[in-house]
């Protein structure tokens, strides 16, 4: 069956991309436990909250398994900043629960050796954690091959014809991730954020000013719109 999506755009868009912001360089890997309690965190919020949310955690706790056992009123309080803290508490402690329970231990390391599809059915059958958060964790900290779909790279890909606008977001991460070069993902992943944060904005891309502009289906059926924008 063939992959519904249109890989000569997205080649032409990923090479693009690269010239204008060049190849990202690699972060260093996180811990791979306190990597997924960020991915929490971030849920229907923004950077800077997740971050100051995350950094209030690590002041007050010493380890993950404080967290764990932490009291949840106590724990929600604490992250309070990230939004629906009663929620991302009572996830974070049953994902650390759960972990212990069918592992033995607070540890992450064995998800090294699993397959990308392994690895993703294990995490996703975490409490709260779904296609996106699964990505996130095993392409920033496990370096596997598994695309993250947030809100620019799925804006940006539809606007550019990568795949249908009514693809749904679960089907985006599968679709996008078997059409890029595995050793492309994340570089991709990081040049379409970087592109939907500063040109192809929501609700209202700098169309005139975008380098894609050509190979666009949005521009190419809003020309009229988006001169207009100039």
């Amino acid at each position: 069956m063939s992959m519904p999506g249109d890989t000569e755009r997205l080649t032409e868009s990923m090479e693009r991309l690269r010239e204008h912001y060049g190849v990202p360089e690699p972060q260093d890997r996180p811990d791979p436990i306190l990597s997924l309690i960020k991915v929490l965190l971030s849920h229907n919020t923004n950077d800077n909250n997740r971050d100051r949310a995350y950094n209030a955690l690590m002041e007050r706790y010493d380890s993950p398994e404080e967290i764990m056992n932490a009291d949840r009123d106590e724990l929600a309080n604490t992250i309070s900043v990230a939004g629906l803290h009663n929620i991302k508490a009572g996830r974070i402690q049953d994902t650390l629960h759960t972990i212990v329970e069918q592992r033995g231990e607070l540890n992450l390391d064995f998800v090294h050796d699993l397959s990308l599809s392994e690895a993703k059915d294990w995490l996703k059958q975490l409490p709260g954690v779904g296609p996106k958060s699964a990505a996130v964790v095993l392409n920033f900290t496990f370096g596997k091959s598994a695309m993250p779909v947030d809100t620019h790279v799925n804006r940006v890909s539809k606007r550019i014809g990568i795949i249908p606008e009514s693809m749904s977001l679960d089907d985006a991460h599968d679709v996008l991730e078997g059409m890029t070069p595995e050793e492309r993902v994340y570089e991709y992943h990081i040049n379409l954020i970087k592109h939907g944060r500063t040109i192809c904005k929501a609700p209202t891309p700098h169309c005139s000013d975008c380098f894609l502009n050509d190979i666009c289906r949005y521009y190419q059926t809003h020309e009229d719109e988006a001169d207009m924008w100039k």
